[in-house]
């Protein structure tokens, strides 16, 4: 190699060591001067390196195994001596494979160490945090060998197990419950939004129709108060043409009446006139005779009062004297009959027994009168027989004299007299 000028691309940086420098000169992008032999120059890439971060199989906090790849933008800084001389001190020498190894190698480790440190639900759930973690992490970690993480995104989450399928079930479920719920909740405004427009709608139609009525009602107002005014001002018209005829009517009435009362007046004369004669002949046929017949009647009637009268008290006086007559005739049947009755009690005294038997036996056929008596009124007798005695009218008279026959015990046991002892001694 002969000396001059060595140059390099933006993408690179020439590392220059040996004589005049104690420690490497480092030119990013650009040129220097170069004494061959004595002094040596290599190359640094300092192009932007992707790298896939696969973890497969880590178990988070929870211990649910995940895998979990990400997507990181490394390069060597070169704007940063220190950390370009970091970087030579590390990787000069190496390909730019392997410092992509070197560099993946740490990132999965941090990535790794941060997915132990959180749960799958916020690994699923907050994927910029995660990210954020793993970049701090990583960029403290690449900083100390002079590479900076341009960025780092997580791409993929994954596991075996269905944990994240259920997540997404839940989450779906959650999804389409709130869509339901907000499906609902737009229908529900809808409908009320729409209720609202009818309302509104309706209340435009009630006012416009209250507004119509009014105007309506304002037109019938001022058509019958004007139809009231002319109603009034014919009817005033009719009226006064009435009343008009009315007065010319009465006028001619009262001039028919005052030729009436004329007529009545001298019809009245003549009449009065008529009466006066006719009270004159009335006082001279009628009125006199009637007085005179007036006088006869009430004389009669005095004296036919005063005969009721005279008759009336006599009538009383012959009361009066047939009521002592009565009296005296029944005080005197009355003294007559003690005075028999103490005569037939002194008969019954002297004659005792012979008196008390006449009695007896004038008595004894209206007994046997009256026994018989209920035997003539019967229409029909059966009688039945044994066969020992009397049959028919015998026996029937049989059982009247048997019945005659007890009085004596009758009497006996009521007056204490024997009539059959009486009779014998008779």
């Amino acid at each position: 190699m002969t000396w001059g000028f060595v140059t390099c691309g933006p993408n690179e940086a020439l590392v220059i060591s040996g004589c005049c420098y104690t420690k490497p000169h480092l030119v990013p992008g650009g040129r220097a001067f170069i004494w061959p032999s004595i002094q040596r120059i290599q190359r640094l890439s300092l192009n932007t390196m992707t790298l896939q971060v696969d973890s497969p199989t880590v178990y988070t906090s929870q211990g649910v195994p995940i895998s979990v790849t990400g997507i990181a933008q490394v390069k060597i800084q070169g704007q940063n001596e220190e950390m370009l001389l970091a970087a030579c001190e590390q990787f000069l020498g190496k390909t730019e494979s392997e410092i992509q190894h070197i560099a993946l190698v740490t990132l999965e480790g941090h990535q790794r160490a941060i997915m132990g440190s959180m749960t799958v639900e916020e690994i699923y759930k907050d994927r910029k945090k995660f990210s954020k973690q793993v970049f701090e992490v990583a960029s403290s970690d690449l900083v100390n060998m002079g590479i900076t993480v341009v960025s780092y995104t997580l791409k993929d989450i994954r596991d075996e197990e269905g944990y994240l399928k259920s997540l997404g079930m839940a989450r779906t479920a959650e999804v389409k419950r709130d869509a339901r719920i907000g499906e609902a909740e737009a229908r529900c405004d809808a409908t009320i939004k729409e209720a609202i427009a009818e309302e509104q709608r309706m209340a435009s139609v009630f006012l416009n129709d209250t507004d119509i009525a009014k105007a309506r009602r304002d037109f019938e107002l001022k058509k019958a108060a004007y139809d009231v005014e002319v109603q009034t001002k014919n009817a005033e018209a009719e009226m006064a043409y009435e009343l008009q005829a009315a007065k010319t009517k009465q006028r001619i009435k009262e001039e028919q009446m005052q030729i009436k009362v004329v007529e009545r007046t001298q019809e009245i004369a003549v009449q009065d006139q008529e009466i006066a004669r006719r009270e004159r002949e009335l006082e001279a046929t009628v009125r006199r005779p009637a007085e005179a017949e007036k006088y006869r009647l009430e004389k009669i009637a005095e004296a036919n009062n005063k005969k009721v009268q005279l008759e009336a008290e006599a009538e009383a006086e012959a009361i009066r004297l047939q009521g002592q007559a009565m009296a005296f005739a029944i005080e005197a049947k009355a003294k007559a009959e003690a005075e028999q009755m103490a005569k037939k009690a002194e008969a019954f005294k002297e004659y005792k027994d012979a008196a008390m038997m006449e009695m007896i036996l004038d008595v004894l056929p209206k007994v046997a009168a009256e026994v018989a008596a209920p035997l003539s009124q019967t229409k029909k007798i059966t009688m039945v027989s044994s066969g020992n005695g009397d049959v028919g009218a015998a026996k029937l008279t049989q059982e009247v004299f048997t019945i005659v026959s007890k009085v004596p015990e009758l009497v006996k046991t009521m007056t204490g007299v024997e009539i059959s002892k009486s009779v014998y001694a008779a």
